[in-house]
Protein backbone atom coordinates (compact mmCIF):
# COMPACT_ATOMS: atom_id res chain seq x y z
CA UNK A 1 0.00 0.00 0.00
CA UNK A 2 1.33 3.39 -0.97
CA UNK A 3 2.01 6.11 1.63
CA UNK A 4 1.78 8.82 -1.04
CA UNK A 5 -0.92 11.47 -1.22
CA UNK A 6 -4.50 10.14 -1.37
CA UNK A 7 -5.95 8.99 -4.67
CA UNK A 8 -9.33 10.26 -3.44
CA UNK A 9 -9.84 12.94 -0.78
CA UNK A 10 -13.34 14.08 0.23
CA UNK A 11 -13.07 17.02 2.63
CA UNK A 12 -15.82 18.61 4.78
CA UNK A 13 -18.68 17.31 2.61
CA UNK A 14 -22.09 18.63 3.66
CA UNK A 15 -25.52 17.75 2.25
CA UNK A 16 -28.98 18.74 3.43
CA UNK A 17 -32.38 17.44 2.26
CA UNK A 18 -34.98 19.89 3.50
CA UNK A 19 -34.82 19.91 7.30
CA UNK A 20 -32.58 16.81 7.38
CA UNK A 21 -28.82 17.31 7.60
CA UNK A 22 -27.68 14.09 5.89
CA UNK A 23 -23.96 14.93 5.89
CA UNK A 24 -22.13 17.39 8.12
CA UNK A 25 -18.48 18.10 7.25
CA UNK A 26 -17.66 14.48 6.40
CA UNK A 27 -14.11 13.62 5.32
CA UNK A 28 -12.81 10.43 3.69
CA UNK A 29 -9.47 9.54 2.10
CA UNK A 30 -8.48 6.52 -0.02
CA UNK A 31 -4.99 5.79 -1.31
CA UNK A 32 -4.08 3.82 -4.42
CA UNK A 33 -3.78 0.12 -3.59
CA UNK A 34 -5.72 0.50 -0.35
CA UNK A 35 -9.07 -0.79 0.90
CA UNK A 36 -10.91 1.70 3.09
CA UNK A 37 -13.83 0.34 5.17
CA UNK A 38 -16.73 2.80 5.42
CA UNK A 39 -18.66 1.82 8.53
CA UNK A 40 -21.82 3.13 10.17
CA UNK A 41 -25.36 2.32 11.17
CA UNK A 42 -28.22 2.54 8.70
CA UNK A 43 -28.97 6.23 8.25
CA UNK A 44 -25.43 7.31 9.24
CA UNK A 45 -24.84 8.90 5.82
CA UNK A 46 -22.78 6.25 4.02
CA UNK A 47 -25.10 6.00 1.01
CA UNK A 48 -25.46 9.77 0.69
CA UNK A 49 -21.69 10.22 0.77
CA UNK A 50 -21.21 7.59 -1.93
CA UNK A 51 -23.94 9.18 -4.05
CA UNK A 52 -22.01 12.45 -3.87
CA UNK A 53 -18.91 10.61 -5.04
CA UNK A 54 -20.87 8.88 -7.81
CA UNK A 55 -22.38 12.13 -9.12
CA UNK A 56 -25.95 11.31 -8.09
CA UNK A 57 -26.02 14.15 -5.51
CA UNK A 58 -24.26 17.50 -5.57
CA UNK A 59 -22.74 18.47 -2.19
CA UNK A 60 -23.86 21.71 -0.56
CA UNK A 61 -20.26 22.41 0.46
CA UNK A 62 -16.88 20.75 0.71
CA UNK A 63 -14.24 19.68 -1.78
CA UNK A 64 -13.26 16.47 -3.56
CA UNK A 65 -9.83 15.80 -5.02
CA UNK A 66 -9.42 12.82 -7.35
CA UNK A 67 -5.85 12.01 -8.43
CA UNK A 68 -4.85 15.45 -7.15
CA UNK A 69 -7.41 17.37 -9.20
CA UNK A 70 -10.75 18.95 -8.21
CA UNK A 71 -13.58 16.49 -8.82
CA UNK A 72 -17.28 17.32 -8.89
CA UNK A 73 -19.18 15.07 -11.35
CA UNK A 74 -22.47 16.37 -12.69
CA UNK A 75 -23.87 12.86 -13.21
CA UNK A 76 -23.12 9.17 -12.55
CA UNK A 77 -22.04 8.86 -16.19
CA UNK A 78 -19.42 11.57 -15.72
CA UNK A 79 -18.19 9.90 -12.50
CA UNK A 80 -17.86 6.55 -14.28
CA UNK A 81 -15.93 8.14 -17.13
CA UNK A 82 -13.58 9.73 -14.60
CA UNK A 83 -12.85 6.34 -13.03
CA UNK A 84 -15.35 5.82 -10.17
CA UNK A 85 -17.24 2.49 -10.20
CA UNK A 86 -20.07 1.46 -7.87
CA UNK A 87 -20.86 -2.19 -7.07
CA UNK A 88 -24.23 -1.96 -5.34
CA UNK A 89 -25.82 -4.50 -3.01
CA UNK A 90 -28.66 -4.81 -5.54
CA UNK A 91 -26.75 -5.41 -8.73
CA UNK A 92 -27.42 -3.12 -11.70
CA UNK A 93 -27.47 -5.67 -14.50
CA UNK A 94 -29.78 -6.25 -17.48
CA UNK A 95 -30.85 -9.86 -16.76
CA UNK A 96 -31.77 -10.81 -20.34
CA UNK A 97 -28.58 -9.47 -21.90
CA UNK A 98 -25.42 -11.56 -22.22
CA UNK A 99 -22.31 -11.29 -20.06
CA UNK A 100 -20.41 -9.34 -22.72
CA UNK A 101 -23.32 -6.97 -23.37
CA UNK A 102 -23.69 -6.22 -19.65
CA UNK A 103 -20.00 -5.54 -19.18
CA UNK A 104 -19.85 -3.21 -22.22
CA UNK A 105 -23.17 -1.48 -21.60
CA UNK A 106 -22.59 2.27 -21.87
CA UNK A 107 -18.97 1.85 -22.95
CA UNK A 108 -19.35 0.28 -26.40
CA UNK A 109 -16.36 0.13 -28.74
CA UNK A 110 -17.26 1.29 -32.26
CA UNK A 111 -15.76 2.82 -35.39
CA UNK A 112 -17.60 4.59 -38.22
CA UNK A 113 -20.93 3.55 -36.67
CA UNK A 114 -20.03 -0.14 -36.50
CA UNK A 115 -19.70 -2.11 -33.26
CA UNK A 116 -16.25 -3.64 -32.74
CA UNK A 117 -17.55 -6.93 -31.35
CA UNK A 118 -14.19 -8.70 -31.46
CA UNK A 119 -12.46 -5.96 -29.51
CA UNK A 120 -15.26 -5.92 -26.93
CA UNK A 121 -15.07 -9.69 -26.40
CA UNK A 122 -11.30 -9.49 -25.90
CA UNK A 123 -11.69 -6.70 -23.33
CA UNK A 124 -14.31 -8.68 -21.42
CA UNK A 125 -12.32 -11.92 -21.59
CA UNK A 126 -9.20 -10.14 -20.30
CA UNK A 127 -11.17 -8.62 -17.40
CA UNK A 128 -12.73 -11.99 -16.47
CA UNK A 129 -9.30 -13.64 -16.62
CA UNK A 130 -7.97 -11.06 -14.15
CA UNK A 131 -10.89 -12.01 -11.88
CA UNK A 132 -10.17 -15.73 -12.13
CA UNK A 133 -13.19 -16.52 -14.32
CA UNK A 134 -11.66 -16.93 -17.79
CA UNK A 135 -14.08 -19.78 -18.54
CA UNK A 136 -17.29 -17.79 -17.97
CA UNK A 137 -19.32 -17.97 -21.24
CA UNK A 138 -19.56 -14.49 -22.74
CA UNK A 139 -22.89 -15.13 -24.48
CA UNK A 140 -24.65 -16.56 -21.44
CA UNK A 141 -27.66 -14.48 -20.27
CA UNK A 142 -26.86 -12.90 -16.91
CA UNK A 143 -30.16 -14.07 -15.37
CA UNK A 144 -28.87 -17.67 -15.52
CA UNK A 145 -25.82 -16.89 -13.36
CA UNK A 146 -25.43 -17.31 -9.61
CA UNK A 147 -25.31 -14.20 -7.42
CA UNK A 148 -21.54 -14.58 -7.11
CA UNK A 149 -21.03 -14.69 -10.89
CA UNK A 150 -23.37 -11.74 -11.40
CA UNK A 151 -21.13 -9.80 -9.05
CA UNK A 152 -18.09 -10.86 -11.09
CA UNK A 153 -19.78 -9.39 -14.17
CA UNK A 154 -20.27 -6.07 -12.31
CA UNK A 155 -16.61 -6.03 -11.27
CA UNK A 156 -15.50 -6.88 -14.82
CA UNK A 157 -17.44 -3.82 -15.99
CA UNK A 158 -15.43 -1.68 -13.55
CA UNK A 159 -12.15 -3.13 -14.84
CA UNK A 160 -13.06 -2.52 -18.47
CA UNK A 161 -13.92 1.09 -17.72
CA UNK A 162 -10.46 1.33 -16.06
CA UNK A 163 -11.90 2.44 -12.75
CA UNK A 164 -9.38 3.81 -10.26
CA UNK A 165 -11.77 3.82 -7.28
CA UNK A 166 -14.29 1.00 -6.80
CA UNK A 167 -17.02 1.12 -4.14
CA UNK A 168 -18.47 -2.16 -2.82
CA UNK A 169 -21.79 -1.70 -0.98
CA UNK A 170 -22.66 -4.74 1.21
CA UNK A 171 -21.21 -7.06 -1.46
CA UNK A 172 -21.51 -10.34 0.47
CA UNK A 173 -25.15 -10.05 1.60
CA UNK A 174 -26.27 -12.71 -0.92
CA UNK A 175 -23.05 -14.74 -1.15
CA UNK A 176 -21.99 -18.03 0.42
CA UNK A 177 -18.91 -18.04 2.64
CA UNK A 178 -16.92 -19.64 -0.18
CA UNK A 179 -17.99 -16.94 -2.65
CA UNK A 180 -17.25 -14.23 -0.08
CA UNK A 181 -13.70 -15.54 0.36
CA UNK A 182 -13.29 -15.55 -3.43
CA UNK A 183 -14.47 -11.92 -3.52
CA UNK A 184 -11.85 -10.99 -0.93
CA UNK A 185 -9.18 -12.52 -3.18
CA UNK A 186 -10.48 -10.44 -6.10
CA UNK A 187 -10.30 -7.26 -3.99
CA UNK A 188 -6.74 -8.15 -2.97
CA UNK A 189 -5.86 -8.41 -6.67
CA UNK A 190 -7.46 -5.06 -7.37
CA UNK A 191 -5.37 -3.47 -4.62
CA UNK A 192 -2.21 -4.94 -6.13
CA UNK A 193 -3.20 -3.26 -9.40
CA UNK A 194 -3.24 0.12 -7.65
CA UNK A 195 -7.04 0.46 -7.46
CA UNK A 196 -8.47 2.23 -4.41
CA UNK A 197 -11.36 0.30 -2.84
CA UNK A 198 -14.12 1.60 -0.55
CA UNK A 199 -15.81 -1.31 1.24
CA UNK A 200 -19.16 -0.87 3.02
CA UNK A 201 -20.32 -3.70 5.29
CA UNK A 202 -22.08 -4.37 8.59
CA UNK A 203 -19.97 -7.50 9.18
CA UNK A 204 -16.99 -6.30 11.20
CA UNK A 205 -15.06 -9.58 10.94
CA UNK A 206 -15.43 -9.25 7.16
CA UNK A 207 -14.15 -5.68 7.25
CA UNK A 208 -11.10 -6.77 9.20
CA UNK A 209 -10.37 -9.51 6.66
CA UNK A 210 -10.42 -7.22 3.63
CA UNK A 211 -9.69 -3.61 4.65
CA UNK A 212 -6.55 -1.69 5.67
CA UNK A 213 -8.11 1.39 7.25
CA UNK A 214 -11.57 2.46 8.43
CA UNK A 215 -13.76 5.54 8.60
CA UNK A 216 -16.84 5.53 10.84
CA UNK A 217 -19.86 7.77 10.23
CA UNK A 218 -22.55 8.51 12.81
CA UNK A 219 -25.51 10.83 12.29
CA UNK A 220 -23.95 12.25 9.12
CA UNK A 221 -20.56 13.08 10.66
CA UNK A 222 -17.13 11.46 10.66
CA UNK A 223 -16.52 10.18 14.21
CA UNK A 224 -13.41 8.04 13.71
CA UNK A 225 -10.77 7.02 11.22
CA UNK A 226 -7.51 5.11 11.33
CA UNK A 227 -5.82 1.76 10.74
CA UNK A 228 -7.89 -1.31 11.54
CA UNK A 229 -4.91 -2.92 13.25
CA UNK A 230 -5.05 -0.16 15.88
CA UNK A 231 -8.70 -0.58 16.93
CA UNK A 232 -10.84 -3.35 18.44
CA UNK A 233 -14.32 -4.37 17.34
CA UNK A 234 -15.96 -3.06 20.55
CA UNK A 235 -14.28 0.31 19.92
CA UNK A 236 -15.66 0.41 16.36
CA UNK A 237 -19.14 -0.52 17.58
CA UNK A 238 -18.98 2.22 20.24
CA UNK A 239 -18.06 4.75 17.54
CA UNK A 240 -20.97 3.57 15.38
CA UNK A 241 -23.71 3.72 18.01
CA UNK A 242 -22.31 6.48 20.24
CA UNK A 243 -22.25 4.23 23.30
CA UNK A 244 -20.64 1.05 24.51
CA UNK A 245 -22.42 -2.13 23.40
CA UNK A 246 -21.51 -4.61 26.11
CA UNK A 247 -23.35 -7.48 24.48
CA UNK A 248 -23.79 -7.87 20.75
CA UNK A 249 -25.81 -11.02 21.47
CA UNK A 250 -27.93 -10.21 24.57
CA UNK A 251 -28.79 -13.38 26.48
CA UNK A 252 -32.39 -13.21 27.70
CA UNK A 253 -33.23 -16.22 29.91
CA UNK A 254 -35.97 -18.36 28.38
CA UNK A 255 -37.02 -21.94 29.02
CA UNK A 256 -38.58 -24.06 26.23
CA UNK A 257 -41.89 -25.54 27.30
CA UNK A 258 -44.53 -27.76 25.72
CA UNK A 259 -44.54 -28.64 22.03
CA UNK A 260 -46.39 -25.98 20.04
CA UNK A 261 -45.59 -26.68 16.37
CA UNK A 262 -45.45 -30.14 14.79
CA UNK A 263 -44.30 -30.66 11.21
CA UNK A 264 -44.63 -34.12 9.66
CA UNK A 265 -43.34 -35.05 6.17
CA UNK A 266 -43.81 -31.52 4.83
CA UNK A 267 -43.03 -31.37 1.10
CA UNK A 268 -43.42 -28.64 -1.48
CA UNK A 269 -43.73 -28.87 -5.26
CA UNK A 270 -39.95 -29.34 -5.58
CA UNK A 271 -38.42 -28.51 -2.20
CA UNK A 272 -38.60 -28.87 0.76
CA UNK A 273 -38.84 -32.66 0.94
CA UNK A 274 -40.04 -34.73 3.89
CA UNK A 275 -39.44 -32.19 6.68
CA UNK A 276 -40.06 -33.56 10.19
CA UNK A 277 -39.59 -31.06 13.03
CA UNK A 278 -41.10 -30.02 16.33
CA UNK A 279 -40.88 -26.64 18.02
CA UNK A 280 -41.65 -25.85 21.64
CA UNK A 281 -43.01 -22.71 23.25
CA UNK A 282 -40.20 -20.43 24.27
CA UNK A 283 -37.72 -22.08 21.89
CA UNK A 284 -35.52 -20.54 19.18
CA UNK A 285 -34.72 -23.08 16.45
CA UNK A 286 -31.99 -22.00 14.03
CA UNK A 287 -31.92 -23.23 10.44
CA UNK A 288 -28.61 -23.25 8.57
CA UNK A 289 -27.48 -24.45 5.16
CA UNK A 290 -25.78 -23.38 1.96
CA UNK A 291 -27.47 -21.07 -0.56
CA UNK A 292 -30.04 -23.20 -2.40
CA UNK A 293 -30.48 -25.64 0.49
CA UNK A 294 -34.21 -24.84 0.65
CA UNK A 295 -34.40 -22.82 3.87
CA UNK A 296 -36.60 -20.02 2.45
CA UNK A 297 -38.73 -22.56 0.56
CA UNK A 298 -39.26 -24.43 3.83
CA UNK A 299 -40.60 -21.32 5.58
CA UNK A 300 -42.79 -20.36 2.62
CA UNK A 301 -44.19 -23.89 2.44
CA UNK A 302 -44.79 -23.84 6.19
CA UNK A 303 -46.75 -20.59 5.77
CA UNK A 304 -48.53 -22.13 2.72
CA UNK A 305 -47.31 -19.29 0.49
CA UNK A 306 -45.80 -21.92 -1.81
CA UNK A 307 -47.75 -25.04 -2.90
CA UNK A 308 -47.78 -27.87 -0.34
CA UNK A 309 -47.53 -31.28 -1.98
CA UNK A 310 -47.89 -33.37 1.17
CA UNK A 311 -47.46 -33.41 4.91
CA UNK A 312 -49.11 -32.09 8.06
CA UNK A 313 -48.64 -28.94 10.10
CA UNK A 314 -50.16 -28.78 13.59
CA UNK A 315 -50.24 -25.98 16.14
CA UNK A 316 -51.27 -27.03 19.65
CA UNK A 317 -52.21 -30.41 18.13
CA UNK A 318 -54.70 -28.81 15.70
CA UNK A 319 -54.11 -29.72 12.07
CA UNK A 320 -53.95 -26.67 9.77
CA UNK A 321 -55.31 -26.37 6.25
CA UNK A 322 -52.68 -25.63 3.60
CA UNK A 323 -53.78 -22.04 2.90
CA UNK A 324 -52.07 -18.79 3.92
CA UNK A 325 -55.23 -17.60 5.67
CA UNK A 326 -55.52 -20.76 7.77
CA UNK A 327 -51.87 -20.64 8.77
CA UNK A 328 -52.04 -16.93 9.63
CA UNK A 329 -55.20 -17.29 11.73
CA UNK A 330 -53.68 -20.25 13.55
CA UNK A 331 -50.75 -18.13 14.68
CA UNK A 332 -47.98 -18.45 12.07
CA UNK A 333 -46.23 -15.19 11.15
CA UNK A 334 -43.58 -14.93 8.43
CA UNK A 335 -40.98 -12.16 8.14
CA UNK A 336 -39.67 -12.45 4.57
CA UNK A 337 -35.97 -12.23 3.70
CA UNK A 338 -36.86 -9.75 0.93
CA UNK A 339 -38.49 -6.90 2.82
CA UNK A 340 -38.37 -4.61 -0.24
CA UNK A 341 -40.10 -6.84 -2.79
CA UNK A 342 -42.54 -8.82 -0.66
CA UNK A 343 -42.05 -8.16 3.06
CA UNK A 344 -43.45 -4.62 3.11
CA UNK A 345 -45.54 -2.33 0.92
CA UNK A 346 -42.89 0.32 0.28
CA UNK A 347 -45.28 3.06 -0.85
CA UNK A 348 -47.64 2.63 2.12
CA UNK A 349 -47.33 4.07 5.61
CA UNK A 350 -45.94 2.39 8.72
CA UNK A 351 -49.43 2.03 10.22
CA UNK A 352 -50.77 0.48 6.99
CA UNK A 353 -47.98 -2.07 6.90
CA UNK A 354 -48.14 -2.81 10.59
CA UNK A 355 -51.87 -3.53 10.72
CA UNK A 356 -52.79 -4.92 7.28
CA UNK A 357 -52.66 -8.56 8.38
CA UNK A 358 -55.10 -7.91 11.28
CA UNK A 359 -57.61 -5.13 10.77
CA UNK A 360 -60.51 -6.67 12.73
CA UNK A 361 -59.89 -4.73 15.97
CA UNK A 362 -60.36 -1.42 14.11
CA UNK A 363 -63.27 -2.32 11.84
CA UNK A 364 -66.94 -1.63 12.57
CA UNK A 365 -69.80 -1.73 10.08
CA UNK A 366 -67.32 -1.82 7.24
CA UNK A 367 -65.45 1.28 8.44
CA UNK A 368 -61.99 1.56 9.96
CA UNK A 369 -61.49 3.42 13.24
CA UNK A 370 -58.32 5.22 12.21
CA UNK A 371 -57.61 6.71 15.64
CA UNK A 372 -57.49 3.31 17.35
CA UNK A 373 -55.38 1.90 14.53
CA UNK A 374 -52.90 4.76 14.81
CA UNK A 375 -52.68 4.29 18.60
CA UNK A 376 -51.89 0.59 18.07
CA UNK A 377 -49.21 1.45 15.52
CA UNK A 378 -47.63 3.91 17.96
CA UNK A 379 -47.61 1.20 20.64
CA UNK A 380 -45.71 -1.26 18.46
CA UNK A 381 -43.36 1.42 17.16
CA UNK A 382 -42.48 2.26 20.76
CA UNK A 383 -42.13 -1.42 21.72
CA UNK A 384 -39.66 -2.08 18.89
CA UNK A 385 -38.04 1.38 19.04
CA UNK A 386 -38.83 2.23 15.40
CA UNK A 387 -37.19 5.55 14.54
CA UNK A 388 -39.57 7.51 12.33
CA UNK A 389 -41.42 10.82 12.08
CA UNK A 390 -44.67 9.04 12.98
CA UNK A 391 -47.01 6.18 12.02
CA UNK A 392 -47.98 7.99 8.82
CA UNK A 393 -44.44 8.03 7.40
CA UNK A 394 -43.92 6.01 4.22
CA UNK A 395 -41.97 2.76 4.61
CA UNK A 396 -39.56 3.60 1.77
CA UNK A 397 -38.34 6.62 3.75
CA UNK A 398 -37.08 4.45 6.64
CA UNK A 399 -33.64 2.90 7.04
CA UNK A 400 -33.31 -0.83 6.45
CA UNK A 401 -33.14 -1.59 10.15
CA UNK A 402 -36.32 0.35 10.94
CA UNK A 403 -38.11 -1.30 8.02
CA UNK A 404 -37.17 -4.67 9.48
CA UNK A 405 -38.54 -3.66 12.87
CA UNK A 406 -41.87 -2.77 11.23
CA UNK A 407 -41.95 -6.19 9.51
CA UNK A 408 -41.44 -7.92 12.86
CA UNK A 409 -43.97 -5.63 14.56
CA UNK A 410 -46.55 -6.70 11.96
CA UNK A 411 -46.39 -10.39 12.90
CA UNK A 412 -46.49 -9.49 16.60
CA UNK A 413 -49.53 -7.27 16.00
CA UNK A 414 -51.27 -10.17 14.23
CA UNK A 415 -50.73 -12.15 17.47
CA UNK A 416 -48.53 -14.81 15.91
CA UNK A 417 -47.44 -17.53 18.30
CA UNK A 418 -44.89 -19.02 15.90
CA UNK A 419 -42.51 -16.53 14.24
CA UNK A 420 -40.80 -17.55 11.01
CA UNK A 421 -37.83 -15.19 10.66
CA UNK A 422 -36.00 -15.46 7.33
CA UNK A 423 -32.62 -13.66 7.49
CA UNK A 424 -34.06 -10.95 9.79
CA UNK A 425 -30.69 -9.22 10.36
CA UNK A 426 -29.46 -9.13 6.75
CA UNK A 427 -28.32 -5.67 5.63
CA UNK A 428 -28.86 -3.91 8.97
CA UNK A 429 -26.34 -2.31 11.29
CA UNK A 430 -24.74 -3.74 14.40
CA UNK A 431 -26.78 -1.68 16.87
CA UNK A 432 -30.10 -2.70 15.28
CA UNK A 433 -28.99 -6.33 15.10
CA UNK A 434 -28.40 -6.28 18.84
CA UNK A 435 -31.90 -4.84 19.36
CA UNK A 436 -33.44 -7.61 17.24
CA UNK A 437 -31.49 -10.30 19.10
CA UNK A 438 -32.75 -8.88 22.40
CA UNK A 439 -36.31 -8.82 21.06
CA UNK A 440 -36.03 -12.47 19.98
CA UNK A 441 -34.93 -13.44 23.49
CA UNK A 442 -37.76 -11.45 25.06
CA UNK A 443 -40.33 -13.05 22.76
CA UNK A 444 -39.02 -16.52 23.59
CA UNK A 445 -39.27 -15.64 27.29
CA UNK A 446 -42.92 -14.70 26.68
CA UNK A 447 -43.56 -18.17 25.24
CA UNK A 448 -43.35 -17.40 21.52
CA UNK A 449 -41.77 -20.09 19.35
CA UNK A 450 -39.24 -18.92 16.74
CA UNK A 451 -37.72 -20.49 13.63
CA UNK A 452 -34.67 -18.40 12.76
CA UNK A 453 -33.12 -18.85 9.28
CA UNK A 454 -29.69 -17.27 8.91
CA UNK A 455 -26.52 -17.54 6.83
CA UNK A 456 -24.52 -15.86 9.60
CA UNK A 457 -23.31 -18.70 11.82
CA UNK A 458 -22.18 -16.61 14.84
CA UNK A 459 -25.74 -15.36 15.42
CA UNK A 460 -27.21 -18.85 15.14
CA UNK A 461 -24.71 -20.22 17.67
CA UNK A 462 -25.28 -17.27 20.02
CA UNK A 463 -29.09 -17.04 19.91
CA UNK A 464 -30.57 -20.50 19.27
CA UNK A 465 -31.53 -23.39 21.53
CA UNK A 466 -31.23 -25.92 18.69
CA UNK A 467 -29.88 -25.72 15.15
CA UNK A 468 -31.06 -27.70 12.10
CA UNK A 469 -28.86 -28.03 9.03
CA UNK A 470 -30.61 -28.24 5.65
CA UNK A 471 -29.35 -29.51 2.31
CA UNK A 472 -31.17 -30.08 -0.98
CA UNK A 473 -34.52 -29.41 0.61
CA UNK A 474 -34.11 -31.81 3.53
CA UNK A 475 -33.23 -31.41 7.19
CA UNK A 476 -30.05 -33.45 7.52
CA UNK A 477 -29.29 -32.99 11.22
CA UNK A 478 -30.78 -31.31 14.30
CA UNK A 479 -28.79 -30.87 17.50
CA UNK A 480 -28.74 -28.68 20.61
CA UNK A 481 -26.67 -25.59 19.86
CA UNK A 482 -23.98 -26.62 22.36
CA UNK A 483 -23.26 -29.64 20.15
CA UNK A 484 -22.44 -27.48 17.12
CA UNK A 485 -19.49 -25.34 16.05
CA UNK A 486 -19.16 -23.17 12.93
CA UNK A 487 -16.89 -25.83 11.45
CA UNK A 488 -19.27 -28.73 12.18
CA UNK A 489 -22.26 -26.82 10.75
CA UNK A 490 -20.38 -26.12 7.52
CA UNK A 491 -19.05 -29.68 7.39
CA UNK A 492 -22.59 -31.07 7.76
CA UNK A 493 -23.95 -28.75 5.05
CA UNK A 494 -21.12 -29.45 2.59
CA UNK A 495 -21.09 -33.23 3.14
CA UNK A 496 -24.84 -33.37 2.67
CA UNK A 497 -24.52 -31.44 -0.60
CA UNK A 498 -21.80 -33.77 -1.84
Amino acid sequence: MSDASPLLAMQDIAKRFGATQALCNVSLEVRAGECMALIGENGAGKSTLMKVLAGAHAPDSGTILFAGRPFLPDSPHEARQAGVAMIYQELTLAPDLSVVDNVMLGQDRHRFGRLLAGEERKLVRDALTRLGHADLPLDKPVRTLSNALKQVVEIARALVQEARVVVFDEPTSSLTQHDARRLFQIIAGMKQSGIGVIYISHFLEEVRAVADRYTVLRDGSTVGTGRLSDVSEPQIVALMVGRSVEELFPQIPHLPGKTLLEIANLSGRRIPTGIDLTLRRGEILGVSGLVGAGRTEFLRCLAALDPVRSGEVRIAHNRLAATPRARLLAGLGLVSEDRKAEGLAQTQSIEDNLTLSRLQPYARFGMLHLGRRRAAAKHWMQRLQVKAAGPGQTISELSGGNQQKVAIARVLHQEAEVLLLDEPTRGIDVGTKSEIYRLMGELAAEGKAIIFVSSYLPELLAMCDRIAVMSRGRVRDVRPTAAWTEESIMAAAIQAEE
